[in-house]
């Protein structure tokens, strides 16, 4: 783990979905909603960010009354609370379109979705029933997504073997550097979106919106792809089910999003940091 040695009061905390916010079960659970009522009395804001698309996040938001900016899509899209865009972050058609292509070299399943959409190739095909009932909206059929690629917030590379989808985010990092971001949001699912579309960048986002400093911002995540959140924030934590990796990355380590490591975290980690700034 890495030292937490900033001084700064955390003014608002920035929570992962999939294997952070939510059981595996894709609950909330009442310690969770808990203790973001609890941020709430101490005059800390929350907020989620994710690969899910917005509309797949719409059920939080309202369950835990979210009343600030919201991070879809890895940073693809910022919209309010009610759902309305701020900013969406479009794939250039190109990079779109060879994204595909090294996914189908992989022999991964490509998954494309716009602002408002999600198209997928074959409705039976590996993890689409999953994703339906997570994001709570079902996927349209193409087998076609080429008048679809100027419109791209997120292409997604999906299959069971993980190697494969690891091997494959090394290839798209390397070739698409600089021209898209590419990481894993779950072990079976590779998100490739805009340069400035990952989860560092929802922290940067925040800030300037918010007027938050980065470093009053605290992260909560498991994912390779949340360590770049890790990195922009002021206070990080990686979930107790994340890799050792990823928990390398971060300040503190907390119990797993089965043993409601998102409430253990906001009260060992999070809520301390108001009495211990305000005493210092």
């Amino acid at each position: 783990m890495k030292p937490y040695l900033n001084p700064t009061k955390i003014s608002l905390m920035l929570a992962d979905v999939d294997g952070a916010l939510v059981t595996q079960d894709k609950i909330i659970t009442p310690r969770a909603k808990a203790a973001v009522a609890a941020l709430r009395t101490a005059h800390i804001g929350f907020t989620i960010t994710s690969g899910r698309p917005p509309r797949g996040m719409k059920m939080l938001i309202d369950d835990l009354k979210i009343d600030t900016v919201v991070g879809g899509f890895n940073g693809g899209v910022f919209v309010k609370p009610d759902l309305t865009v701020i900013q969406s972050r479009f794939i250039s058609s190109a990079v779109a379109e060879r994204a595909l292509e090294v996914i189908g070299q992989h022999m991964l399943v490509g998954w494309l979705y716009t602002d408002t959409d999600w198209f997928v190739p074959d409705p039976n095909g590996p993890h689409v029933a999953r994703e339906t009932w997570t994001v709570k909206f079902e996927a349209k059929v193409s087998n076609d997504f080429s008048p679809l690629l100027d419109r791209a917030v997120k292409i997604v590379g999906v299959s069971d073997d993980l190697k494969a989808v690891a091997a494959c985010e090394a290839a798209l990092q390397s070739e698409l550097r600089g021209q898209a971001s590419a990481a894993r949001s779950q072990p079976y699912y590779l998100d490739v979106t805009h340069p400035e579309a990952n989860k560092g960048g929802v922290v940067e986002f925040l800030s300037k919106s918010l007027h938050i400093l980065p470093e009053a911002i605290a992260t909560l995540g498991d994912m390779p792809n949340d360590v770049m959140m890790f990195e922009k924030s002021g206070l990080s934590i990686a979930m107790g089910n994340a890799s050792p990796e990823v928990q390398a990355q971060a300040n503190f380590v907390t119990l797993s999003n089965e043993e409601d490591g998102l409430a253990y975290a906001m009260d060992k980690f999070v809520l301390p940091t108001v009495t211990s700034v305000s005493t210092s």
